[in-house]
């Protein structure tokens, strides 16, 4: 029998899966962290406000996750998440690694981790490709990340 902490992991990728945001954001603490390579860190609300920007807008969207781990404090999971990056209207694979705290039966911290070059290349073609490993584009990318999360909780009042 898995870990609590496990199946957790699993409910929340299980919702991600039918882009259900908000049982997804069920599987937060409201104090949590989350950081990754695009989004940098988020706090709180913040989360959950990402987490329904983006399952709103997606597009020939499929994951798939394994490696599921858990214990009574951490845990981890690989996933691969495709879509057609909106912006562009190019098809994006990306591979993913998290890691997780938990407190209480719910998700604390969690930090995702890829290559954002990998993940340039891909949504941005060519310019991606070539520049998409400079710290220039990289911070173009976050800003760009960040500004249109900011734009969307302002739309909700929350900003």
């Amino acid at each position: 029998m898995s870990h609590v902490n496990a199946r957790l992991i699993e409910r929340f990728y299980e919702a991600f899966q039918r882009l259900d945001a908000e049982g997804m954001n069920d599987c937060y603490a409201a104090e949590a962290v989350f950081s990754d390579p695009v989004f940098g860190e988020l706090r709180g609300g913040e989360i959950g406000d990402m987490w329904r920007m983006l399952t709103l807008r997606a597009q020939g969207f499929s994951l798939a996750f394994n490696s599921v781990e858990a214990n009574d404090e951490t845990g981890s999971a690989n996933w691969v998440a495709s879509y057609i990056f909106s912006q562009t209207g190019r098809q994006v694979v990306n591979h993913v690694q998290s890691s997780f705290v938990f407190r209480h039966g719910r998700i604390v911290e969690q930090c995702d981790s890829f290559d954002l070059w990998k993940w340039s290349q891909q949504a941005l073609g060519a310019r991606g490709a070539l520049l998409g490993w400079t710290p220039f584009v990289k911070d173009a990318i976050r800003h760009r990340a960040q500004s249109g999360l900011t734009a969307w909780r302002a739309k909700l009042g929350r900003a």
